[in-house]
């Protein structure tokens, strides 16, 4: 098998995608459109991205390409997230802190208590910054301590993000929909036919009647006009189901458009 990623070597895709098999030939990636167009193209079998943050919330780019690729969602993998302070100088050498931006906000009062006056610079992952740092004593990353090892950098300071319980939920990309488990979610993007009052209720109402649990349900700009959104939703069963199937015939009437983006077993463990 071959997942594609984000890269370089040392990022926290590579950790999901090593917890989803530990056998598998990793494909690394500047980017996670990159990721997309690769399973897409049969370049390899199965892409993997992040999608939510426990402390950051959503991925905003994930969220827009599953709406516009076509592609499906076939799993996910929950990583425990322990951000760590890298560099090949001390502390006191360091006068710019680089990582990916998700990071850099996980880990905002860390680097507001430290590096108030020392410049902040966002990088394509963490292990990007990793890498980067890698060449001076003046530079330092915050990224995982498998980076540490694979640039030759000294750990600083562990477990520097805000709060410990933090999680990066990934979502495993692949172009068929896995049979049904019986512990499976299904992952859906819908516009309303027309906003009015009781119109997300109504939606809502439709799950409720057919005893479907939502796990998630948030709003991004439809891209066609201020004020004008789009829902992603996550609920507990597969498209296969018969409530789903019911659930999905009673909201017709009230949107104007539905993608499913994936039926997949549930993530069970962290």
């Amino acid at each position: 098998m071959i997942i594609g990623l984000l890269g370089p070597e040392g990022t926290y895709s590579e950790k999901a995608a090593i917890k989803l098999d530990t056998s598998a030939q990793l494909k690394y990636f500047i980017d996670l459109e990159e990721v997309i167009e690769s399973v897409i193209t049969g370049e390899v079998d199965y892409g993997i991205l992040p999608i939510e943050n426990s402390l950051e919330g959503s991925i905003g780019i994930t969220m827009d390409a599953l709406l516009e690729y076509n592609i499906n969602i076939i799993g996910e993998v929950i990583v425990p997230i322990r951000h760590c302070l890298l560099s090949k100088g001390r502390m006191e050498d360091i006068n710019v802190v680089l990582s990916h931006p998700q990071a850099l906000a996980q880990c905002h009062k860390f680097i507001r208590a430290n590096f108030k006056d020392i410049k902040v610079q966002t990088t394509g992952s963490t292990s990007h910054a990793a890498q980067a740092a890698s060449s001076s004593t003046e530079m330092a990353a915050i990224a995982s301590r498998e980076s540490a090892e694979k640039y030759g950098l000294n750990i600083l300071a562990d477990d520097i993000q805000d709060y410990r319980e933090n999680h990066t939920r990934f979502v495993v990309l692949g172009k068929h929909i896995p049979d049904r488990t019986g512990n499976d979610k299904t992952s859906i993007i819908i516009h309303l036919l027309r906003d009015r009052p009781g119109a997300l209720h109504d939606l809502l109402g439709e799950f409720v009647k057919y005893d479907i649990n939502l796990t998630k349900i948030e709003s991004r700009p439809s891209k066609m006009g201020l004020g004008d959104y789009l829902f992603y939703i996550d609920m507990e069963g597969h498209q296969q189901d018969g409530n789903v199937k019911n659930a999905f015939e009673g909201i017709k009437k009230l949107i104007d458009q539905v993608k499913i983006i994936g039926s997949y077993p549930k993530n069970t463990k962290k």
